[in-house]
């Protein structure tokens, strides 16, 4: 099993920046695909970003490229989601999840590909 706990939420103008963590107890994560996700009041949950550990390569959603970056530390065994430039329509509860197996690249962008996810945490973006 695998606990993530995500940490960094808060309430930011637009413009600004935060960071988000993740950290991960109960084993290291070493399944292949480590994702961040998002809801939005009244929305469906929406894929954001995701990191293949094997070759650190990314994906990201269209509406966050060249704004977000995730990374991973795997001494901490952590992960971060460093978001820039963000706009109101950013707020929402981000989720970090990773997945038990390996991951097609082709459907990383899919939260039912994911086996473990964190508790969420609030992010807010003032105009």
């Amino acid at each position: 099993q695998v606990q993530l706990v995500e940490s960094g939420g808060g309430l930011v103008q637009a413009g600004g920046s935060l960071r988000l963590s993740c950290a991960a107890s109960g084993r290291t994560l070493s399944g292949d695909a480590l994702g961040w996700f998002r809801q939005a009041p009244g929305k469906e949950r929406e894929f954001v970003a995701a990191l293949r550990s094997s070759t650190s390569s990314t994906i990201y959603a269209d509406s966050v490229k060249d704004r977000f970056t995730t990374s991973r530390d795997n001494a901490k065994n952590t992960v971060y989601l460093q978001m820039n430039s963000l706009k109101p329509e950013d707020t929402a509860v981000y989720y970090c999840a990773a997945a038990r197996t390996f991951i097609p690249t082709a459907v990383m962008n899919a939260a039912r590909m994911y086996a473990y996810w964190g508790q969420g945490t609030q992010v807010t973006v003032s105009s």
